[in-house]
């Protein structure tokens, strides 16, 4: 499933050719995804001019003066910017007809999703959608730090591992992000979260912060369906510390790295370097 740095790039690279340009139609192929979709998309999107192209978590929202339209990739989900007259492909549900703008002649944003765990609403204006709603901060934001993460800590006894990847408690931060950030600060993800303490949170929100922001500079990470809007794939798997090393040297010690599922997600993790 891509994660904050994959929809990050993706918002990225959306964000110059549909800003600023208004929605002439809107094409739905099927009438629902993960969910169904809302009437509000074809009735009040067309005729209106994208302000924003934003991300909440893993969420895009792409803003007008009559709502906003709120994707979610899912897990195979991409958006591509294509000329109008691109022929359809298998599994391209919706496209979202884009007005010629200066040289640019008609677009269209696709939504192509193969396995339909996206998903297509709609956030009237002046609210937040129901998915939004108990969201905790972003990664990248002022409001996330170590101390955050250790008051919110106290008392918690599921792992570390489990503590940060619920969205109530920081978004975005998936399994491979939180495997390699754990693997940077030397925190075993097994450990309980409340039993880590102050100054290891700040190290480990450091080191989000830190993995996050450089993943996004990559590119994202390429896993088996991501590709950038342009086509081409993300670059920080390579660059992967933990994530699906299981059983190779750690790239500290030399060890073997073990390997356990956790919260029904595979975890990989040094032994002797994360305590």
């Amino acid at each position: 499933m891509p994660e904050l740095p994959e929809v990050e790039t993706t918002r990225r690279g959306l964000a110059p050719h549909v800003e600023g340009r208004r929605v002439s139609n809107v094409v739905l192929r099927r009438p629902d995804l993960r969910w169904p979709i809302p009437y509000e998309v074809v009735s009040l999107l067309p005729g209106q001019r994208v302000t924003a192209v934003r991300r909440r978590a893993k969420y895009l929202l792409l803003d007008t003066a009559a709502g906003s339209a709120l994707l979610h990739l899912g897990m195979s989900g991409s958006l591509r910017v294509l000329p109008a007259d691109t022929p359809v492909r298998a599994h391209d549900h919706v496209d979202i007809a884009l007005e010629p703008s200066g040289r640019q002649g008609a677009r269209v944003l696709r939504f192509n999703d193969p396995r339909r765990f996206g998903c297509l609403l709609w956030q009237p204006p002046g609210e937040t959608h129901e998915l939004l709603a108990d969201l905790g901060p972003e990664p990248l934001s002022d409001q996330f730090d170590g101390d955050y993460l250790f008051a919110l800590s106290r008392g918690r006894s599921a792992p570390v591992k489990t503590f940060l990847m619920d969205q109530r408690v920081v978004v975005g931060v998936g399994n491979i992000y939180v495997a390699e950030a754990l693997f940077a600060a030397g925190i075993s993800p097994l450990r309980a979260a409340g039993k880590v303490s102050r100054e290891r949170y700040q190290r480990l929100a450091e080191e989000i912060r830190r993995i996050l922001g450089h993943a996004i500079e990559r590119g994202g990470t390429t896993l088996r369906d991501f590709l950038a809007p342009d086509g081409a794939p993300g670059y920080f798997e390579q660059e992967l510390s933990a994530y699906g090393r299981g059983g190779e040297p750690c790239p500290r010690c030399g060890r073997p790295l073990k390997q356990a599922s956790i919260g029904q997600r595979t975890t990989v993790w040094c032994g002797h370097c994360q305590k």
